[in-house]
């Protein structure tokens, strides 16, 4: 079987899947159009503004068409913020204070936060004098609820913010689904637990029909250069949720003085309206092509996780190698069918916020934009390539038929 046989074998396996997959952007597209009409979005809001930016319409009204999408009563849309990571440290730092207890329920958070929470000589919770409890997952890689409720029985009073993680990060298991996340904030909440749930986001947005904050979250969080991007917003973060909590987030983010009143964009916010308005049929496309590579991968022995029979629960897909070469060999040949240089050769190295080196394909139009095609890897045992992203389909299509070739030396 050469390679575009393999591929159009698996197509038809995930034929069924594919159509789930298109029924699920169409409720989200409509979603989106939706609080577009009800927000009267006009040109005038994509417009730029300087200085303090008060009265930025377009500032605004981002943030009330993500609300209205979300479920949210009020968010944070800014350029301001750099990334995933920086997004969750706004919304830490704004919601705790020293002595307050955080009560993570989805085991260890992802590298890069792990300063932000134990980090010493850098401003991380820790050192504000914040405590950050972790309940492992059970065996299954599955939220402990029977943990968790013991945990918080015993003490429901003693924590103010209990915190989830919907994505694996770089943990072989599967990422988190929404009705995983209804059940644990329904679990939480029957302890007595009065304080604010907060969900990571990222990776997760529109993968599915309702987004955490409709089930019970306070606050969810995310990067724009990831899925509600839709592969044109050049920078920025999310913040959502309950309008206090946000309020919170929007005076760490500026200055208690001011909150949101203020923060403008010299650029102004075409990009942000459009991307997001893209966005549930970009992170179709992203699901379809991480499905694929899942599927030609199984087919050649190479495991790979979530599972194949379900729909996954983020754009991530996560494939197992036996050695280092062969884990950084796949990395680049992602990069090799990269739109944006595809003839550099990669090197693993020691970013920021990990603690081993990384090797990461990101030949993207938006430096490092998960939603775009991209791989990456912590050089560590077990060998773990994360795939994800891809603006359409075919750009998928042509790299898993890349990536097939050099496997099979065809």
């Amino acid at each position: 079987m050469n390679v575009d046989e393999r591929i159009r074998a698996a197509e038809e396996q995930l034929r069924e899947k594919f159509t789930q997959i298109d029924e699920i952007a169409l409720y989200n597209q409509e979603k989106v159009l939706t609080a577009f009409r009800e927000e009267q979005i006009a040109l005038r809001h994509f417009m730029p503004s300087t200085g303090y930016g008060y009265g930025d319409e377009g500032r605004e009204a981002l943030g009330r068409v993500y609300a209205r999408t979300f479920g949210a009563e009020r968010a944070i849309v800014s350029p301001a913020i750099l990334s995933g990571t920086h997004a969750l440290t706004v919304a830490l730092f704004g919601i705790l204070r020293p002595g307050d207890r955080v009560l993570c329920v989805s085991g260890v958070p992802y590298d890069t936060l792990r300063g932000v929470i134990w980090g010493e000589g850098n401003g991380s919770l820790k050192e504000f004098g914040v405590s950050f409890d972790v309940v492992p997952l059970d065996a299954g890689g599955k939220i402990d609820l029977s943990a968790v409720r013991q945990r918080l029985s015993a003490a429901p009073d003693g924590y103010k913010m209990v915190y989830l993680q919907r994505s694996r990060g770089y943990e072989l298991r599967d990422s988190f689904t929404v009705e995983e996340i209804a059940a644990a904030c329904s679990a939480v909440r029957k302890t007595g637990f009065a304080g604010c749930i907060f969900v990571d986001n990222c990776y997760g947005e529109f993968v599915e029909k309702r987004e955490p904050c409709e089930v019970g979250a306070d606050l969810i969080v995310g990067s724009l250069i990831k899925n509600p991007g839709g592969g044109l917003a050049p920078t920025g973060g999310y913040i959502a949720g309950g309008e206090k909590y946000v309020l919170q987030c929007e005076n760490r983010l500026t200055a208690p003085s001011v909150g949101g009143e203020i923060g403008s964009y010299a650029y102004g916010y075409q990009l942000y309206f459009q991307g997001f308005f893209l966005a549930p049929h970009v992170v179709a496309q992203a699901l379809k092509g991480a499905l694929l590579i899942g599927q030609c991968m199984a087919a050649l022995g190479y495991r790979n996780y979530p599972a194949l029979d379900r729909l996954p629960p983020d754009i991530t897909r996560a494939v197992r190698f036996d050695t280092e070469q062969q884990l950084t060999d796949f990395i680049q040949s992602v990069q090799e069918v990269s739109p944006v240089d595809s003839f550099v050769r990669l090197e693993a190295w020691d970013m920021p916020g990990y603690d081993c080196k990384v090797i990461m394909a990101a030949g993207t139009f938006n430096a490092g934009a998960s939603i775009e095609l991209s791989a990456d890897a912590p050089i560590r045992a077990p060998y773990v390539a994360y795939f994800q992203g891809g603006l359409t389909y075919e750009h998928c299509k042509l790299a898993v038929r890349e990536v097939l070739k050099k496997l099979t030396a065809e």
